[in-house]
């Protein structure tokens, strides 16, 4: 099960993700984050203190995510990755792409 908590801050969007973002979340919490896609603040942190797998469905929602924000010329960072999650990012070149805090 995974919970998605979305939160204006000063320093922009903050997401919070919990639990496990896999094929069976993706798209509850692709609806989730639409409203952050949709914002008019595109400087979005995602807080994966509580992320505990992560799946190629959920690495894509985070790619499409980090485009987006891009594209309207916002920052998206990622904090508080375990290291099992990071290694994933690291393994499939998704590290690349994307601000680590």
């Amino acid at each position: 099960m995974l919970k998605t908590e979305i939160t204006n801050t000063s320093e922009g969007v903050v997401v919070v993700v919990d639990g496990r973002l896999d094929t069976a979340s993706a798209a509850d919490f692709e609806k989730d984050i639409s409203i952050v896609k949709e914002s008019d603040n595109l400087n979005v942190i995602i807080d994966c203190t509580g992320l505990s797998y992560i799946s190629s469905t959920g690495l894509r929602i985070f790619l499409l995510l980090q485009k987006k924000v891009n594209a309207h010329k916002g920052t998206l960072k990622i904090r508080n990755m375990n290291q099992m999650i990071k290694d994933i990012f690291d393994m499939t070149g998704f590290s690349n792409f994307f601000i680590f805090e």
